[in-house]
């Protein structure tokens, strides 16, 4: 309990802190499934709504969904430093050198804008500009981003006017921010089904001390959070599985596995969860195996973990972090196939980051992590909204 009351003395209060930190809000579009932040840009201010993609590279957004035009909207233009530095690596650096002696009129520069949630781009590039971004209670920032076209937004959240991209690419949002507020570059969030928050930059507090700390590991995709599983064990039984790298993700709704160790995964599982008398029905999409809600299932739900550096490094999966409520009478495991030949063999989605406090340091190349919140009867919304510990069910 004094742990808890700790955390949430420290986030709500994060808002008021000195102006080497900044924080969010965040929300959760039930329909889609995807968590945004509102920000203000440009001049006038208009607030819009974004996407967060911790392993984005990009700030992007719709600049043509403003109602009036952005009077401090400066474009960035393509013989410029900070037009390399964003369109690396598809530039070809010794083609962008020559052109720096051109004296052909300057032309803009545009960079290759992607929806993580879809997996595409449009034909079209945006156009890379500067602009101030507001952020209640805070000073402006002058911070690039790029005006995508508006097709570029199909399978966000209705809301969204664009992406925050928070991954370590020198022209992601948190990169800039981090560069702007002269701090440590450190990410903390804690996700909720209804409200949570999103930190930048330096804090220190006691409970720092009670996450559990592991490296992050480089990858093909460098922008990506990424952390080595060892081993994946169900109520202490390992399951079949040769270890590999999980990368964390807010825009994949659930965690997916690669096929092979998906099947071992699901067969362990239910094993598990029979030999504890919960009773199978048949799967709802997009997942492949659930229960009955009644009975056995609660406090009984097998426990998942993620075995990381060592046997006592470990990432524990409850039952509000591993089963989904369909409908009143069926949950299911929230796990889905990621398919035979994805870029990584696990991808821990957003679900499974709900109401765990996470910090990224990417001055230290660590992530830490708290057990589930609700194993103190906590939530992340706690946190937001700085109410009392009440009890509430693991459902």
């Amino acid at each position: 309990m004094a742990l808890f009351l700790s955390l949430l003395f420290l986030l709500s209060t994060l808002s008021h802190a000195h102006t080497s930190s900044l924080t969010l809000p965040i929300t959760k579009d039930h329909a889609t499934q995807q968590y945004l932040t509102t920000l203000s840009y440009g001049t006038p201010g208009e607030d819009a709504r974004f996407v967060l993609d911790l392993g984005g590279s990009l700030f992007w957004v719709d600049c043509s969904s403003r109602t009036t035009p952005s009077s401090s909207l400066n474009p960035i233009f393509l013989r410029s430093i900070r037009c390399l530095t964003a369109k690396t690596p598809q530039i070809d650096t010794q083609t962008w050198l020559y052109n720096l002696g051109s004296p052909e009129q300057e032309q803009p520069c545009q960079v290759p804008a992607e929806n993580a949630v879809t997996g595409k781009r449009v034909a079209a590039e945006g156009d890379l500009v500067e602009d101030l971004v507001h952020v209640h209670g805070h000073p402006s920032h002058t911070l690039l981003l790029t005006c995508a076209p508006t097709p570029l937004l199909n399978g966000l959240a209705s809301s969204a006017k664009g992406v925050l991209g928070l991954g370590r690419s020198r022209t992601s949002f948190s990169s800039q921010l981090f560069h702007s507020l002269g701090t440590q570059r450190k990410i903390t969030f804690c996700l909720s089904p209804s409200s949570g928050v999103l930190q930048f930059g330096k804090f220190a507090h006691d409970s720092l001390r009670s996450l559990t700390f592991t490296p992050l590991v480089a990858t093909h995709d460098q922008t990506y959070p990424s952390i080595n599983v060892n081993s994946v064990k169900i109520n202490g039984k390992r399951v079949s599985f040769s270890g590999g790298v999980a990368q964390l993700s807010t825009v994949v709704p659930y965690t997916a596995l690669q096929t092979s160790i998906y099947e071992n995964f699901l067969s362990a599982y239910l094993k598990a969860a029979l030999a504890v008398n919960m009773s199978r029905v048949a799967p709802v999409a997009p997942f492949g195996l659930c229960f009955g809600s009644g009975g056995g299932v609660g406090p009984s739900v097998p426990v998942i973990d993620l075995v990381l550096q060592s046997e006592m490094v470990k990432w524990s999966v409850y039952a509000r972090n591993s089963m989904v409520r369909v409908n009143d009478d069926v949950v299911c495991l929230g796990f889905v196939d990621g398919g035979e030949n994805p870029m990584n063999p696990i991808v821990i989605g957003g679900y499974q980051l709900e109401d765990v406090l996470v910090q990224f340091d990417f001055d230290t190349s660590m992530v830490g992590f708290s057990t589930s919140l609700f194993t103190r009867q906590a939530t992340c919304s706690d946190f937001k909204s700085a109410t009392a510990t009440q009890s509430v069910s693991p459902w």
